[in-house]
């Protein structure tokens, strides 16, 4: 992850930096080496704003870009917070993601559940052995075959 930390009319020190770096650590190691990320720190002119140094952090990833901002009284504290939102946003990203590429495998089992109904009536089978010890009544009711349809020669 390349990292650009810029400052508005405020010095960014070596130790910001260090400090940034050190933080955004977990984000790098969860997002591509492509992903850019812009930090921008700057403090509010406003006496009467007690939150007054303000960092804002753009993530530039494959297709989308997270955006967090916060502000506190020190500039180390706000980039702190700055830091767990992003790291906060990448994290529901991923997993959003993840569950994307994995419905489509979920609906291929599910539909091939409806076109096997013996595969389908031992998985339930399966699952009501464990109920055995407490029911046996519930094994025998589930195992066999569904014989309603069978049994009525007009229907």
């Amino acid at each position: 992850m390349q990292i650009a930390i810029k400052g508005r009319n405020l010095p960014v020190t070596d130790e910001i930096r260090k400090h940034a770096e050190r933080r955004l650590g977990k984000v790098d190691r969860q997002v591509s080496e492509l992903a850019r990320l812009e930090i921008e720190i700057y403090r509010e002119r406003n006496p009467r704003v007690a939150d007054c140094h303000v960092a804002e952090a753009t993530l530039y990833l494959k297709g989308v870009t997270l955006r967090a901002r916060d502000a506190s009284p020190e500039i180390l504290h706000s980039l702190n917070l700055v830091t767990d939102e992003l790291a906060r946003q990448v994290k529901r990203h991923r997993d959003k993601r993840r569950h994307r590429r994995e419905a489509p495998r979920l609906a291929i089992d599910q539909q091939q559940l409806l076109l096997d109904p013996e595969r389908e009536r031992l998985r339930r089978a399966e699952g009501v052995l464990h109920q055995a010890a407490s029911n046996p009544n519930a094994v025998s009711a589930a195992i066999r075959p569904n014989t309603s349809a069978a049994a009525s020669p007009l229907a």
